[in-house]
């Protein structure tokens, strides 16, 4: 009987994201053993700094892909929007199941919407790309930082310590999550991460009997989708530490319609772009290239600076 050794993370959502591939496999290969293989992060050791200080993209994953050098394990699963746009040599993402609701959500005291949150209110995120969003549309509200898993997430909103905190609909749908959402945000308000709602398993390149495994939970649209969002966002050379959102949808014939966004981090400045085209990879770099001639550029570089004082 074939085993297959998967990485995971030690976090909640992420052993549920983990499982879900698992029990997708064995209906798959029903004869194959799957044993979970827990790896402590980086990202998961700091709490108390946000991603952006820490280093940004490869926080949650660099140990994990270790992992598949050593061949310890044989595939691991991670959140998409974990990964950075550029994979180390010799790893590939074999499959790219569905993507789930990419939207950011907002939870909040009383159900409020974010129109209807106090003048002032306090709003608890760790990313750069919510906060920028977010201040863009309502200037007045505050942010403050907030790591930790959901339910620590979830935990302070109930404290009091906030008004409102932002999380990924994607990760409470899969933890199924039984409170209130009291809003699900527009893309038009709050663009998604590159790959928000997507779970990437990846593994070794010349490993043919894990690919051949892993291909059957591949979903082609999800994928083309992804790959215009990460080549815009490898051709921007970003990762956490600076404000970059990206969100394509697949039309008829293939057709991929992308909207890209930079913006400073307080939010005053706000870059957006929205293309067509059959081609993911030329797509994600049309877009980004519209944006840098919009300006982006001088924002990214003085984000960067700003990271690195």
């Amino acid at each position: 009987m074939k085993k297959w050794n998967v990485g995971t993370r030690r976090s909640r959502l992420a052993l549920i994201q983990t499982n879900w591939v698992v029990d997708r496999l064995k209906e798959i290969a029903p004869e194959a053993d799957f044993a979970l293989h827990e790896i402590v992060t980086k990202g998961d050791r700091i709490l108390d700094v946000t991603l952006s200080k820490v280093g940004g993209k490869g926080l949650f994953v660099k140990e994990i892909e270790q992992s598949l050098y050593d061949k310890e394990t044989d595939f691991a699963v991670h959140s998409l929007k974990d990964m950075p746009a550029e994979l180390p040599e010799g790893l590939v993402i074999g499959a790219i199941p569905k993507r789930v609701d990419p939207r950011d959500v907002l939870l909040s005291k009383d159900g409020k919407t974010l129109d209807e949150l106090p003048e002032g209110a306090i709003v608890g995120t760790s990313s750069l790309r919510r906060a920028a969003q977010l201040m863009a549309y309502r200037p007045d509200i505050q942010i403050e930082s907030l790591r930790g898993n959901i339910d620590t997430r979830m935990r302070k909103l109930a404290e009091g310590n906030f008004d409102g905190i932002i999380l990924a609909a994607a990760g409470l749908e899969r933890a199924s999550f039984d409170g209130t959402i009291s809003q699900y945000l527009p893309v038009e308000i709050s663009l998604p991460a590159v790959g928000q709602g997507a779970l990437a398993i990846e593994c070794r390149a010349d490993d043919t009997e894990t690919l051949e495994l892993l291909r059957q939970l591949d979903h082609q649209p999800t994928r083309l989708a992804v790959t215009a969002e990460r080549s815009f966002l490898h051709k921007l050379q970003g990762g956490c530490q600076v404000p970059i959102g990206a969100y394509a949808m697949i039309g008829e014939g293939d057709l991929i319609t992308m909207t890209g966004m930079v913006g400073s981090p307080d939010g005053k400045q706000m870059f957006k772009n929205t293309a067509s085209g059959t081609d993911p990879v030329a797509l994600g770099i049309q877009v980004a290239e519209a944006l840098l001639a919009q300006g982006a550029g001088e924002v990214l570089a003085q984000v960067l600076r700003e990271n690195e004082q």
